[in-house]
């Protein structure tokens, strides 16, 4: 409801818990007070974000583990997920818009964070493997929002 609010999932490296974090994101930006498109777009960056981490970040090791952070001020929320893979250097990333990339079956999802967030940093954690942290800005007047 407008306040403070952190919350951590830790969960190993399995696709079944995608729906969670689903409940889990669709909660916390309707709590922050985003409209249902915002709400959708950050799901689905989220989304994506724990896609990566599961599939190129732990390399679908199940015992490796995934953690998801909420935090949530007046202003912001700031999503943090992390995996505990070997990392990579963002720099090197593929331009999913470049023509020989257009129609390759994946290398979207990290442009796709990016366009539905208000900002994206990719990262080393300072645990271990990569972070992708990413913030979207609040209304300023956040409160509960009745769908």
């Amino acid at each position: 409801m407008g306040g403070q609010l952190s919350i951590r999932l830790e969960f190993t490296s399995a696709f079944e818990v995608m729906d969670f974090v689903q409940v889990v994101s669709d909660q916390v930006g309707r709590d922050a007070g985003l409209d249902d498109d915002g709400v959708h777009w950050m799901g689905v960056a989220i989304r994506e974000s724990v896609i990566n981490a599961i599939r190129h970040g732990n390399q679908n090791d199940a015992s490796k583990r995934v953690f998801v952070d909420f935090d949530r001020d007046a202003s912001e929320l700031r999503i943090r997920v992390r995996d505990e893979g070997d990392g990579f250097d963002p720099d090197t990333l593929a331009d999913p818009l470049a023509p020989e990339n257009l129609l390759k079956a994946s290398g979207r999802g990290i442009f796709l964070i990016r366009s539905f967030m208000d900002d994206v940093r990719l990262q080393r954690a300072s645990e271990g493997g990569m972070e992708v942290l990413m913030i979207k800005r609040v209304p300023q007047a956040a409160g509960s929002v009745q769908s």
